[in-house]
């Protein structure tokens, strides 16, 4: 399970460790995760340090924020863009995950970080995202319905070897109806994200469609 403490003891590392011994994963040492923790608070566009979450994020964060604002970011948009041989899926049956890729727009979740927490918090939230080299992390302005505000979003690498691409929709489809995991099952991810869209009345007509299509194909249709 993917929690606070998994991620603060380390369980979740151990994931990754296992992926690079067997050649699936490309893990980013400690220093490094650390400098690109740093590099990016260090170019924080404002006093305060805001996360955007798109998919799990939204309904399991595992860090803790002082206030969370529905908002929506413009060119980048939610999909299932990275493949994952672990986590949510196996080396003969990888999974996909959501990445923020480029083009369109997001609906999602910021949460701010309180500041006497930033350093603690931040590097929860950097073991969890950060792993391997698979995301980017920057700063995007959320529009919400309190203003904007200025948020760090992981969007996806479309340079990285898991990167999926422009896979059709049948691929994608099978894959999450049927990877899974010891982070769970790639059908349920999307079923928890949709529904943590709809209770922020943030339909996302891809994913509701999506998961129609999954539902069909579990259910042997």
């Amino acid at each position: 399970m993917l929690d606070r403490e998994s991620i603060r003891n380390g369980t979740t590392l151990d994931l990754v460790r296992e992926g690079q011994r067997l050649g699936l994963v490309d893990p980013v040492s400690t220093e490094e995760r650390d400098a690109s923790r740093r590099a990016t608070l260090a170019a924080a566009p404002g006093p305060d340090v805001w996360v955007f979450g798109y998919g799990s994020l939204m309904w399991n964060p595992a860090f803790h924020f002082a206030e969370q604002r529905g908002g929506r970011i413009h060119g980048w948009h939610r999909r299932f863009c990275l493949w994952t041989p672990l986590g949510r899926g196996t080396p003969d049956n990888p999974g996909l995950m959501l990445g923020l890729d480029r083009g369109g727009a997001c609906r999602g979740v910021a949460f701010r970080i309180a500041p006497e927490q930033v350093e603690e918090e931040t590097t929860i939230l950097w073991t969890r995202e950060m792993p391997s080299s698979s995301y980017t992390p920057r700063w995007l302005p959320v529009a919400t319905d309190a203003g904007i505000v200025h948020a760090i979003a992981f969007t996806v690498r479309r340079d990285h070897p898991r990167y999926a691409g422009d896979i059709d929709t049948d691929t994608m489809a099978k894959a999450i109806a049927t990877a899974s995991g010891r982070l769970g099952s790639c059908a349920d991810y999307l079923r928890n994200t949709v529904a943590h869209m709809d209770t922020l009345s943030a339909r996302d007509s891809a994913m509701h469609r999506l998961l129609a299509r999954i539902e069909a194909i579990c259910a042997g249709g």
